[in-house]
């Protein structure tokens, strides 16, 4: 799925129903540049076709009010999604929470249709590729203008909604990013855990290949398939005083800092410390719980804090999570805290104060934090963490105290990536295998992702 898809098939299905919007006075919202096809409304649009919304005033019973919440996930989401909004509604009875989920395959398409029709839901899940593409096109509130408290917020993930002289979004919870070690095969190799703290990427090359080495066959030493994702390429550019993305959207890196991420990789799987770029494909694509580390095939995968009780049970023994190496090599730290997913408001809310009050309390309430635990990520929230942390399973209690002791030295957040970084994380899964199959060098490689990626982003 990629960042442009949804808005570009909504083009298709808008222009066969244009009499139909014309009659609805919704015609004047189709965008004219090929970038926006999709129809969207403006927050200034709505604005001029209604009165401004206050708390109960919309058209029904003085004081009340029904708002939709809109999100992606499993039927588990479902459930206590649905246990929050009965918590909220007896709280709150004059405000009614309409749910309205989907997975997440078609919850873009879904909120893309939604949005070309003037619908968009008040309080909506985003993703945070995908938050500045809606934050720009006006379709999503500052919540800077509404009574949403964020003093609690750990303030090392709320600037990941903060670009554009605003805050588009609030971060539900936190991931950091790790390796993932398994303590029994480092023992099988007779090598010893690095100390992460100090640990240098050549570190991580030789304990690796030394452990593929004192291990039998199809025992490695890491699960490492260079650059599938852009998680790895910015902790890598952040360590080099770089980042994926500049402040304001455009490519953060120069073209040799990528490519000597990549030749890492390909030095490390010359000297047999991964696996051969085919059977690293088929394992990088069969998902975290066939992961090296998951099936006792390998001594470490890169994977997020919160998916370490899942491989943890596919291990069926206790793992043990480290630092990315290189954190103390270079010019800086490159971990930094993800935004599992965030919270935001439509700007054209019937209702946006009592919007910003659901929000509010999905963040800042400890009973909401007991719900949710950390299905959205470690709660962002500092107070909600430490009260629900007694409640956690073992192996999320391990992932959620490595996020406090790593949080100690991340020095900030990772800019916010632009439009169209959905997309461009798809041309680097397609980039990056080039690479490894040796279709391409790492040189040339690189400079061809920073001249499409930013012909995406429109650089």
């Amino acid at each position: 799925m990629t960042s442009r898809t949804p808005w570009k098939r909504m083009a298709a299905l808008l222009a066969a129903s244009t009499l139909a919007l014309t009659a609805c006075g919704q015609a004047d919202n189709l965008a004219e540049d090929e970038e926006t096809t999709a129809p969207v409304q403006t927050a200034q649009e709505t604005e001029t076709d209604q009165p401004p919304a206050t708390e109960g005033d919309g058209g029904g019973e003085p004081g009340e009010a029904t708002i939709r919440f809109a999100w992606w996930g499993s039927d588990s989401r479902h459930q206590m999604n649905q246990q929050l909004i009965d918590a909220f509604e007896a709280e709150h009875p004059n405000i009614t929470v309409v749910p309205d989920y989907t997975d997440w395959g078609g919850y873009w398409d879904k909120l893309a249709t939604q949005t070309a029709a003037g619908d968009t839901p008040d309080v909506m899940m985003q993703e945070e590729r995908y938050l500045r593409e809606y934050a720009d096109r006006g379709i999503l509130a500052n919540l800077n203008d509404f009574d949403v408290d964020t003093s609690k917020i750990d303030p090392s993930i709320l600037g990941s909604g903060e670009f554009s002289d605003g805050l588009w979004g609030i971060a539900t919870g936190v991931n950091v990013r790790v390796m993932m070690a398994d303590p029994e095969v480092f023992a099988a190799a007779g090598v010893e855990m690095p100390d992460d703290k100090t640990w240098t990427w050549d570190d991580y090359n030789e304990i690796m290949s030394q452990i593929s080495a004192n291990t039998e066959d199809g025992v490695y030493g890491a699960q490492d398939f260079g650059i599938p994702e852009s998680v790895e390429l910015t902790v890598w550019a952040r360590q080099h005083g770089q980042d994926l993305w500049d402040p304001s959207g455009e490519i953060g890196f120069d073209p040799e800092t990528m490519a000597a991420r990549w030749q890492v990789t390909l030095d490390l799987i010359e000297a047999g410390g991964a696996p051969e770029v085919s059977q690293g494909l088929e394992i990088n694509a069969a998902g975290p719980e066939q992961s090296l580390v998951a099936t006792g095939r390998g001594a470490i995968s890169p994977f997020w804090s919160n998916q370490l009780e899942a491989i943890t049970s596919a291990a069926g023994h206790e793992l043990q999570l480290l630092r990315y190496p290189g954190e103390s090599q270079f010019e800086r730290q490159g971990l930094f805290l993800k935004p599992a997913m965030a919270l935001s408001m439509s700007a054209s809310s019937e209702y946006p104060e009592e919007a910003a009050l659901f929000l509010d309390w999905m963040l800042n309430s400890p009973e909401a934090g007991e719900i949710i635990l950390s299905d959205r990520g470690l709660p962002a929230n500092l107070d909600v963490r430490a009260h629900i942390m007694d409640q956690l399973g073992e192996a999320d209690q391990q992932a959620a105290q490595f996020v406090e002791d790593v949080s100690a030295d991340i020095l900030d957040s990772a800019n916010t990536p632009p439009r169209g970084a959905g997309e461009v994380n798809s041309l680097l899964q397609r980039i990056n295998e080039e690479v490894l199959f040796g279709q391409i060098t790492p040189q040339e490689g690189a400079e061809r992702f920073i001249e499409e990626a930013s012909a995406i982003t429109g650089d």
